[in-house]
């Protein structure tokens, strides 16, 4: 997959792919690219005839952060998520572009110019029916449509994704992890909520108390469940392990800093420096401060049994 930090230039290298090979675009933010963003790309790769390139326009950082700082959600997916959730998807390329003032400020007609018609110029655009778009959100699919047709461009507004009577949405999505209801989350994202990150040295605790952690360095914009312990699916070098990952601060060692760990059941080796994929998590208990490491360790051990089985999940 092909990948613009913003907008080519009206180069004739680029405009002689377009004219070769036109785009037809998606666009959103698409954080945790959920069952309703993937039901928008589907309908990108349907409506796109042979010889078109399917792409998504998104946003580097959530709009919030420009609209609303300090307030912005934290994120399903990071950037590198997103855009690895794009590929595997079967789009062909991703503008990345940074929401900022010059942006923010074009009206919706100037909008739909400066993205698709005059600078990439796609011939379809597909986005969901709830999409808003331009200065103050004044944009809505019903303008979207009139002003694409009227340039024979083509323009599908797609249903919102259904869950149990409400809508699939980023937002339900944040509210259970945040809610440690992982199963919730997978059934929304289509997909298994997941944490990467790479391992670097820790405390060593784990180790001399007989279950060696992974200390995971999670990017800060990534949303998390809340403190506990999890059981979980850790991925490295193409293999799957079950385990335990424990979020929080080891309150029992009066630690200060949040930190994410996990054991890996029946792994032997070391992983520092390596990357490592969580994957499956369901709550197990919350996190509390234990009498003493002896009661710790007895707890851990009740602990790993419930991942004795992966009938678990």
């Amino acid at each position: 997959m092909k990948i613009y930090h913003g907008l080519p230039d009206h180069d004739a290298a680029y405009a002689a792919v377009r004219a070769a090979h036109p785009l037809v675009i998606a666009i959103g933010f698409f954080d945790g690219f959920h069952r309703g963003h993937r039901a928008i790309v589907r309908e990108l790769l349907r409506i796109r005839q042979p010889g078109e390139r399917a792409g998504v326009i998104t946003f580097r950082d959530h709009p919030a952060t420009f609209l609303r700082p300090g307030q912005e959600p934290p994120l399903v997916m990071t950037l590198e998520e997103r855009i690895n959730s794009f590929a595997r998807a079967g789009i062909d390329e991703a503008f990345v572009l940074p929401f900022d003032a010059p942006l923010a400020s074009l009206g919706p007609d100037a909008f739909l110019d400066q993205t698709l018609v005059l600078r990439i110029g796609a011939r379809a655009m597909v986005v969901g029916e709830n999409f808003r778009f331009g200065a103050k959100r004044a944009g809505d699919v019903a303008f979207a449509r009139a002003y694409l047709g009227e340039r024979g461009l083509r323009f599908v507004a797609v249903a919102n994704e259904d869950d149990d009577g409400e809508r699939v949405s980023s937002t339900r999505v944040r509210a259970a992890i945040a809610a440690a209801d992982l199963a919730t989350a997978d059934r929304l994202l289509g997909a298994a909520y997941s944490v990467r990150g790479r391992v670097v040295l820790g405390h060593g605790r784990g180790h001399d108390l007989g279950f060696p952690t992974a200390n995971i360095v999670v990017p800060a914009e990534k949303l998390l469940p809340p403190d506990g312990v999890y059981a979980a699916t850790g991925r490295h070098d193409g293999r799957d392990y079950r385990g335990l990952v424990s979020i929080g601060t080891n309150p029992t060692f009066d630690g200060s800093q949040r930190t994410v760990e996990m054991w890996l059941r029946d792994f032997t080796g070391s992983l520092y420096g390596e990357e490592l994929a969580v994957r499956d998590l369901r709550f197990v208990r919350g996190q509390r401060r234990f009498a003493s490491v002896e009661e710790l360790m007895e707890q851990m051990r009740a602990d790993a049994a419930t991942v004795r089985f992966p009938s678990f999940i």
